[in-house]
C-alpha cells in the first residue's frame, strides 16, 4: 500500500504541469461534420485511449478518482457525485463506511462489470456514497419521482421505480458522460456497444454485446441546463493526463446538438408547437395548440443562457437583440421538453 501511495504522489504532482488546454488540432478531423459522420470521427479521435485496473497495488481508478475529483477546499477530500458531500479520499470503501466509484453509464447495461475498458474508463466513474450509489442502482436518468433521502442526509436526488434524477448541479455532467460512452464504444475489438434511446427501463433491452441508456430526451435538456464549468474542465483534462483521450463533449458542448439532435431551419411544427420564421430577423413566433403554460429558454452555443420567457397560447419573442448566428430553442411544457435550431439572421433577404 505504501508504494501505491508513493505512486500516487508522483502522478498527482505530474498531472499538475498538464497543459490545461486542449491539444492544437485534437478535433481537426471532427470539423465540420455532423451526424453519423461527427459521431464516426469523434470515435476515431477518442478510441484507444490507456486503460487502468479497477482495483490494483498500482495506479488504479480510485488513484486516478482521488485527483479527478478532488476537493478544492479540501485536498484530502473527494466530492461525491450525486450528493455534493466531501469525504476523506484515502478512506476508500473502507468496510462500507468509506466512498464508492459509480459507473454513471450503469455497467450492467452493457454486461461490462469493472474489467478495463469500459469498466474502468474515468470518464463515466464518479466518486459517490455508499448507499446512495446503491439507491441509484442500474437505472436510467430522467426527471420525476420522490426526493431520496439517505441515511446521512436530504440529498437533491429524485427517485422511482424506473428512474434517477440527480441534484440540479451535475444533470448536464450525467448527460456528457453518457454522450460520451455513447460515442466511445461502438462494438469494435470486444468492446460493448453502446447507445442512447428515448425510454426508460432500457436494461430490458439489453442484447449480447449491446446496452442501453435513456433517456435520451431528458439528457438533450439537462445538457442545456445544466453547462460546463471549470470542475468539469478540471476534471476532463485530469482523465486526458491518465487516459489520452477526452470527452468531446466537455470541450465542444455544440456536438452534442450535431449528433442527436434533428431539426430544421424551416418552420418547425411540431404536435403540440409551432415556431417560424426561422431563420427569425427581430422576432419569432411561437404558438402552442394547448392554453397551457410553457416556459422557453434561447441558449448560444457553449450552452449559455440568452434569454429565458415564458409562454402561454401564442407567442411573439422579439430577437432585436440577439446576434445573429445558430442558437438552441428550449421550451419546457407540462409533460415535455421540446428542443430546436433556431438561426437568428440580421441579413435582409
Amino acid at each position: 500500500m505504501q508504494f501505491k501511495y508513493l505512486s500516487f504522489l508522483f502522478l498527482f504532482f505530474i498531472t499538475k504541469l498538464v497543459s490545461a488546454q486542449i491539444p492544437s488540432g485534437y478535433y481537426d478531423s471532427a470539423n465540420g461534420l455532423s451526424g453519423e459522420q461527427l459521431k464516426t470521427a469523434l470515435y476515431d479521435i477518442i478510441k484507444n485511449h490507456t486503460e487502468y485496473p479497477y482495483t490494483s497495488s498500482s495506479t488504479d481508478v480510485w488513484d486516478i478518482l482521488k485527483e479527478t475529483d478532488r476537493d478544492t477546499a479540501n485536498p484530502e477530500n473527494v466530492i461525491l457525485f450525486y450528493t455534493g458531500w466531501s469525504i476523506n479520499a484515502a478512506q476508500e470503501y473502507n468496510n462500507g463506511n468509506g466512498w464508492s466509484r459509480e459507473h454513471v453509464w450503469a455497467k450492467s447495461h452493457g454486461d461490462f462489470g469493472t474489467t478495463m475498458g469500459a469498466g474502468t474508463d474515468a470518464h463515466h466513474l464518479r466518486p459517490a456514497d455508499i448507499t446512495v450509489n446503491s439507491a441509484r442502482n442500474n437505472k436510467d436518468f430522467d426527471n420525476g419521482g420522490s426526493l431520496y433521502i439517505d441515511g446521512d442526509g436530504a440529498t437533491e436526488c429524485y427517485s422511482d421505480a424506473d428512474s434517477w434524477q440527480p441534484r440540479d448541479a451535475v444533470k448536464g455532467d450525467v448527460a456528457r458522460m453518457l454522450f460520451y460512452m455513447a460515442i466511445r464504444y461502438e462494438g469494435e475489438n470486444g468492446e460493448p456497444d453502446l447507445e442512447l434511446v428515448d425510454q426508460v427501463n432500457t436494461f430490458d433491452l439489453n442484447e449480447d454485446g449491446k446496452g442501453y441508456m435513456g433517456k435520451l430526451s431528458t439528457l438533450l435538456a439537462w445538457n442545456i441546463e445544466d453547462p460546463v464549468d471549470s470542475f468539469e474542465i478540471h476534471r476532463n483534462n485530469v482523465v486526458y493526463s491518465f487516459q489520452g483521450n477526452r470527452n468531446p463533449f466537455i470541450d465542444h458542448p455544440e456536438y452534442v446538438n450535431e449528433i442527436w439532435t434533428v431539426t430544421s431551419t424551416h418552420v418547425i411544427n411540431e404536435p403540440q408547437i409551432k415556431i417560424y420564421p426561422n431563420p427569425a430577423k427581430d422576432y419569432l413566433n411561437i404558438e402552442l395548440f394547448n392554453n397551457n403554460p410553457a416556459k422557453g429558454t434561447v441558449y448560444n452555443l457553449s450552452g449559455e443562457k440568452i434569454i429565458s420567457f415564458n409562454i402561454t397560447g401564442n407567442y411573439k419573442l422579439s430577437t432585436i437583440g440577439i446576434r445573429s448566428g445558430l442558437y438552441f430553442l428550449h421550451i419546457a411544457t407540462e409533460d415535455r421538453v421540446f428542443q430546436f435550431k433556431l438561426v437568428i439572421s440580421k441579413l435582409d433577404s
